[in-house]
């Protein structure tokens, strides 16, 4: 098969690739390009752990052809750091949260959550909940995940000068972690 050279911007850098015109977007980010964020899971567009930001939209890599992306930029979780470093504002809320636990999903969560908050638009709990439904995650049960989120809205529309509040179970992680310090302290007085 005949390899065709790409020219796309990944993270903020140009990169030519050359692919055979049958190569996912996901094989040459993980082979070529060495972006182990974008994880290899249903490879069929079912699960979401291949999420790239493609001009700014959340897309499958697994079933998305390299040669489609001629033109493009990508946005993969190596890139949301900024010039020193730092973790996104979407990152900080996941890890506070408590959002993350095998790790496997958290990079495609993390950038359906980047292009979510990027709406700017005050969604419910119920809206999230629809929004990520194109992302599986076996462990976390999704609370943590949706919370982060609307924390990180909630972040996101603050610094726009705008009201939204927060209306999930718990305000903070504080909050959680007193409330379930309180239900262990119960079970222990009965014992």
């Amino acid at each position: 098969m005949a390899k065709h050279f790409i020219h796309m911007n990944v993270n903020g850098k140009d990169v030519e690739v050359g692919v055979d015109d049958r190569e996912s977007l996901l094989d040459t980010l993980r082979n070529q390009l060495n972006l182990t964020s974008v994880k290899k899971g249903c490879e069929v567009g079912e699960c979401g752990a291949c999420s790239v930001l493609l001009d700014g939209r959340c897309v499958d890599t697994c079933i998305y052809l390299t040669m489609w992306a001629e033109g493009k930029k990508i946005i993969t979780v190596e890139g949301l750091t900024n010039e020193n470093g730092n973790l996104s504002d979407v990152q900080k809320e996941f890890i506070k949260q408590a959002a993350v636990q095998c790790g496997f999903c958290t990079p495609g969560f993390i950038l359906k959550a980047v292009e979510i908050v990027g709406e700017n638009k005050p969604y419910t709990r119920d809206e999230i909940k629809k929004l990520i439904a194109g992302n599986l995650c076996r462990c976390t049960g999704y609370m943590n995940i949706v919370t982060a989120i609307e924390h990180a809205i909630a972040n996101n529309l603050k610094n726009k000068g705008i009201d939204y509040k927060v209306s999930g179970p718990f305000s903070s992680l504080e909050e959680k972690q007193n409330v379930l310090q309180d239900k262990l302290d119960n079970i222990l007085k009965e014992y």
